[in-house]
Order: structure tokens, then C-alpha cells, then sequence
């Protein structure tokens, strides 16, 4: 693989870096044909991030059918896995990068196992990085959004001036919708002394996005600091943002997507089992919205070992969780251990990708 990045969009591939870096220590490093694909999951498993580079994207780029060049026993190909601490250093400074960087060579070093990038300063200063990989297999997300009952589509720019209200230190948020409004507010645990705690509420009415689907009420909790790092790649694109989601308990999906740039995260919600017994599908609950132009401003089931009242694997005795769990954890199959027992089967959020179309794309499906 060999593309060559020009100064401009060098900031929009820096800020990806940095957005990964928030989900995860590990960075997959994954070209194809059609274009370049960045990837993370977390140790707990419960975010996982891919953020898709088209061919397009780069003044140049070439890569030949990869499972040809490097096959695995399985016939598919390697993914590159880096650490993400010695690739943050290459793009420290977004500002200064765009400034005094005028192209980024990157290219695979497969005989020497690294991932090098070649950045020409101006004034003729060459620096070259050569970022040793491990060859692992690449990771794909198992998460089908477009089942999701309720979509919500707005600008990044107003789920920042959102966020901003929730102090740094704020590690959970819950969204709630219904078919009248959108609610973001302070997760609040059971045992926080509310005495002490300043609890945020931002309200939204259906015409402030500029799309909306409910088909469920639900309200959903997911970790903030994953979700800030979406931002840093969705504000340099100016791109809005889609969010897919069911009820608590399943997975909550925040994309966006450019002409040359797809960005997905998948993040776990924490289990309410009072909702997941008491919500269903109701078609008088459906609601759908498309913002009209004129009121237009300027301005990828995560399933553990736990047993929850949707469970999907069969057991002889069902224990009745808390009614709030911890946040479920993704698997995922290029990071299994092979020699785990193959009889302990997961409902697997994401696995080894298996055909390049899935790759190149990120495209996020089902897996029953």
C-alpha cells in the first residue's frame, strides 16, 4: 500500500488518529484496494471505532488485491496492528502539521514489518517514521444500524455546543427519546448523593434535527470520552452526524459520513432490564421527521457472559441481573484467542472480516 496525503486533509487524517486514540492502545492499520481503513476496540471491548479513507481521499494511492499479497491460512489478509502511542507523536501538533507539512507519504514495509510515514516540511525537511506492526487479522464491526428503531441526524457542530454543557469530568450520558422530544442528561447513579451532584438536562423538539425517527421510546447510557473523540473527526469534515440506537442494553451507533471520509462508532449502553421487559416495537409509536429547509440553522446486541432478559443464549437457568448492569463487552473474533473453546458461543458483536467489500467500506451487518 502506498498514498500520499496533501496538507490539507493532513489535519482531517491527524484529527482520525486522535478520535481512535480515545477508543484504544492498539491501532489497525488496514488498506485495501478501494482505500484505508483506521480501527480500534477498547480492552473491555465495549467501543469499537473505524474511520474509512477512500481512495479519493489521498493525491495518490495504490494497493494491490491484498489477500494475494499476504494471505493468512484462512485466505485473509493481514491487518497492520500498531501501537497508538508511537503514531500519536507524528501527528501532535494538527495546527502546525497543516501549516508546515506539504504532503505525508504513507506506505506498508511488509518485509521490514513496518508502517512508515513521510512527512516533507517545507524548506526541504524530509521526516520519516517507521512504525513497527504486528500482522493481525483485521476487525469488523456486527452491529446492523439500519434495524435500529430510532435514528437521529443533526450537525456536529450542535452536538458540541450539547456536550459542552456536561463538565469534562462526566463519564456517562443518557439519551431519551420519544416522538415529542430528545432529551440529553447526567447519567445519575442509585448511590450519588444528589444533594451534591449537578444534574444537566438539554431538551430538543423534533424541528431542531434534520432528521428523526423514533420507533421505540427508549433511554439510553453510553461513555462520553469515545463520543468526544467522534467530534474531533466530524468537526474537521463538517459533516453531520447520525446516531442509530435501540432500547438500554444494545449497542448505540454514531457515524458520519463525507464524500471520501466514513467514520463509525460503536458504543455499549448500560441494561436496563425494566426497559428491555417493558419497551416493544409499537407502530402508533412510530414517528418520522425530516427538518424542513427553511427551519435549517447556520449554525455499528453487545452480549457477555451475563444473563439479560433478551439473551440469546440458551440456558437451563436464567439469573435475574440488577436493574442496572455494567456496560455489556463486545467480542471480537480477530482478537479471540483460537485456542478458546469453540463450544462457548458468543453473540458476537464484530469478527474477522472475510470479504474485501466489507473492508473497504466499513460497512456494519448482522451476524445471527
Amino acid at each position: 500500500m502506498r498514498g500520499v496525503v496533501g496538507g490539507a486533509r493532513l489535519a482531517v487524517f491527524g484529527r482520525a488518529i486522535h478520535a481512535i486514540a480515545r477508543i484504544s492502545d492498539e491501532l489497525w492499520f488496514d488498506p485495501v484496494e478501494k482505500g484505508l481503513s483506521l480501527r480500534s476496540v477498547n480492552a473491555s471491548r465495549s467501543a469499537y471505532a473505524c474511520v474509512f479513507f477512500s481512495s479519493m481521499f489521498f493525491q495518490r494511492y495504490s494497493c494491490r488485491n491484498a489477500p494475494e499479497i499476504y494471505p493468512n491460512k484462512n485466505g485473509i489478509h493481514f491487518a497492520y496492528k500498531l501501537v497508538i502511542k508511537a503514531v500519536l507523536p507524528v501527528f501532535r501538533c494538527l495546527n502546525t502539521l497543516e501549516k508546515n507539512v506539504e504532503k505525508c507519504n504513507i506506505y506498508v514495509n511488509v518485509i521490514d514489518s513496518y508502517v512508515v510515514f513521510q512527512l516533507f516540511c517545507k524548506h526541504g525537511v524530509v521526516k520519516t517514521h517507521n512504525l513497527t506492526f504486528q500482522e493481525s487479522e483485521p476487525l469488523q464491526a456486527v452491529f446492523a444500524k439500519h434495524l435500529c428503531p430510532n435514528v437521529l441526524k443533526f450537525q456536529s457542530r450542535q452536538l458540541s455546543d450539547i456536550l459542552m454543557h456536561f463538565p469534562t469530568s462526566q463519564d456517562e450520558i443518557t439519551l431519551a427519546v420519544t416522538p415529542m422530544k430528545v432529551c440529553f442528561k447526567t447519567y445519575m447513579e442509585d448511590e450519588m448523593d444528589f444533594a451534591k451532584a449537578m444534574h444537566t438536562e438539554i431538551h430538543l423538539t423534533p424541528e431542531e434535527f434534520e432528521y428523526l425517527q423514533v420507533g421505540v421510546n427508549s433511554e439510553v447510557t453510553f461513555c462520553l470520552k469515545e463520543l468526544r473523540g467522534l467530534l474531533v473527526s466530524a468537526e474537521a469534515l463538517c459533516a453531520p452526524i447520525s446516531v442509530h440506537f435501540d432500547i438500554s442494553g444494545k449497542p448505540i451507533a454514531f457515524s458520519i459520513e463525507d464524500t471520501v471520509v466514513e467514520a463509525s462508532f460503536v458504543l455499549a449502553t448500560l441494561a436496563d432490564t425494566e426497559n428491555r421487559t417493558s419497551s416493544h416495537h409499537s407502530p402508533h409509536l412510530s414517528h418520522i421527521h425530516k427538518r424542513s429547509p427553511a427551519l435549517k440553522r447556520s449554525k455499528k446486541d453487545i452480549e457477555t457472559a451475563t444473563n439479560t432478559a433478551d439473551n440469546l443464549i440458551p440456558t437451563e437457568e436464567v439469573v435475574p441481573p440488577a436493574p442496572y448492569e455494567e456496560f455489556h463487552s463486545l467480542f471480537f473474533g480477530a482478537v479471540l484467542s483460537k485456542a478458546q473453546d469453540v463450544g462457548h458461543v458468543f453473540h458476537s458483536l464484530a469478527t474477522a472480516s472475510d470479504t474485501e467489500e466489507e473492508l473497504s467500506n466499513g460497512q456494519i451487518s448482522q451476524a445471527f
